[in-house]
Formats: C-alpha cells, sequence, structure tokens
C-alpha cells in the first residue's frame, strides 16, 4: 500500500535547502484533512511554490494517488536538485523548475492551475535579507514577513483555473486575516484548515478558492471603496485573537 505522505527518511537533503519542519508538516497535514474533497475535485494540474526538499509537493502527489500534472519551482537551484531526489524516491514524477515564484510561467499556466499549495517565507526580516541566495531564501519574509506573501497572492489569482485552490502557510505576525480580506477583494472565499501553536510560531494553513458570494462583495467593495461590515464580520470570526487591518494596509479610507 502506498504511503499517504512523503516519507521523512526518503525526502533527501543538502545543507543550503530547508529540512520539512512543523510549517511544513502543518500544510500537509492540511491536505490530508482535505483529502475527500481533494479527490472529489479531480485536479489535472497541481503547482507547489517553493518547494524546497519537495516533501510537500511529493505528498499532495500521493495523497492524490498521483494523479494529474505536477510542477513545483524554486528560486533556489540546490532545493530543485533535492525535490528531484525526493520524487523520484517516492515513485512520483513532477516538473521541477528553477525561477522566482512563477516567473516564466504566468502566460503557459495563466487560468490552468487547479491546486496551488505553499509555505512561503513568511518570518519577519529586515528588508534587505529577502531574496538573498540559499537557504535564507525559504523563510526571510521583509516586514510583518508579507514582501514575497504579497508578490505571490497575485501570481495565485492568475494562475488559479475558475475551480482552483489555494493553500497557504501564514504565521500570525503576517496579518492573515488581512491577507484574506486582499483575497476576498479579488472574489476569493477562505477558511482555516489547521491552526498549530509551536514552541516559536503560532500558524495557520489557509485554504482559498472562487465564490460568487465573495465575487459580488468584491464589486461591492470595489464601488463603494469601503469594507462591508459583514465582511469585516466574517473574517474576524476566522481570527478571534488577532488584530484586523494592522499598519496601514486598511482599505476602509
Amino acid at each position: 500500500m502506498s504511503p499517504r505522505t512523503a516519507q521523512i527518511r526518503l525526502v533527501s537533503s543538502h545543507p543550503e535547502v530547508y529540512e520539512p519542519c512543523d510549517d511544513s508538516f502543518a500544510l500537509v497535514d492540511a491536505l490530508l484533512a482535505d483529502q475527500v474533497n481533494l479527490l472529489q475535485h479531480q485536479p489535472k494540474l497541481c503547482l507547489e511554490l517553493g518547494c524546497g526538499s519537495g516533501y510537500v509537493i511529493t505528498s499532495l502527489a500521493l495523497i492524490l494517488g498521483k494523479e494529474g500534472h505536477y510542477i513545483a519551482t524554486d528560486i533556489n537551484p540546490h532545493a530543485v536538485k533535492v525535490t528531484h531526489k525526493t520524487l523520484e524516491a517516492h515513485g512520483v514524477h513532477a516538473e521541477v523548475i528553477t525561477t522566482d515564484i512563477a516567473s516564466g510561467l504566468e502566460k503557459r499556466l495563466a487560468g490552468l492551475v487547479d491546486v496551488i499549495v505553499v509555505n512561503p517565507p513568511y518570518v519577519p526580516t529586515p528588508e534587505d535579507e529577502v531574496g538573498r541566495e540559499g537557504i535564507a531564501s525559504a523563510w526571510a519574509g521583509g516586514e510583518n514577513g508579507r514582501a514575497v506573501i504579497d508578490k505571490i497572492l497575485p501570481v495565485a489569482d492568475n494562475l488559479l483555473s475558475e475551480k482552483g485552490w489555494l493553500y497557504m502557510v501564514t504565521l500570525s505576525e503576517n496579518n492573515p486575516s488581512e491577507i484574506c480580506l486582499r483575497m476576498r477583494e479579488k472574489g476569493y472565499a477562505s477558511r482555516i484548515l489547521v491552526q498549530r501553536l509551536t514552541e516559536e510560531e503560532s500558524l495557520q494553513i489557509i485554504k482559498f478558492w472562487r465564490d460568487l458570494d465573495s465575487q459580488l462583495e468584491a464589486k461591492e467593495m470595489a464601488a463603494n471603496k469601503r469594507v462591508p461590515s459583514k465582511v469585516m464580520e466574517s473574517l474576524l470570526s476566522q481570527f478571534p485573537r488577532m488584530p484586523f487591518l494592522r499598519g496601514n494596509n486598511s482599505n476602509n479610507s
């Protein structure tokens, strides 16, 4: 019987590649929790942005029974090599590409991806650490840990199919409620699948999908240039202990 997820003992490694950790495990746990829906979804094209060791994309393929086509990207060439080895060790095939997020793939994949998974660099760091070579690229997220996340959101919106789903790891410091609001403005509903408190981090795995009600709300927000109270209440209910719209990200002005 095939394993449900990638086996740690078969995951390849390199000193300059981020190894599976609490955030990786939480993301795969979220995929497992949503497995019935994923199987019914029957995705034809799945994409991981920032594949690292290959643990997540390999696990996704195993969860789906290796059906469909898989693509994984990473800016770190060592990660691309390690991901290839992890995939091969599990008998899984994927197209693995060295690129920043999905640079060079936008036209080819626009509107075609049914599932995107991403464990982005979310750790708050000085801005000059973002995009550095090597393993630092796996965690350095700039101010509030949002520098790379905010680049990923419009890319995901462009690549996702009409039935596309996005699974993303966030940290409480990233202000995930505001991330959900940004996606709501693009017509996406959201739900927390997994919340995990570690010794160092409070993690949330959020699933986004296109939703008719959210699309209508997005049009209302664009027309009125404000966030309807029901939208704020909905988002706040998901993040009861988290401050909403910190800093200068508010769209209420």
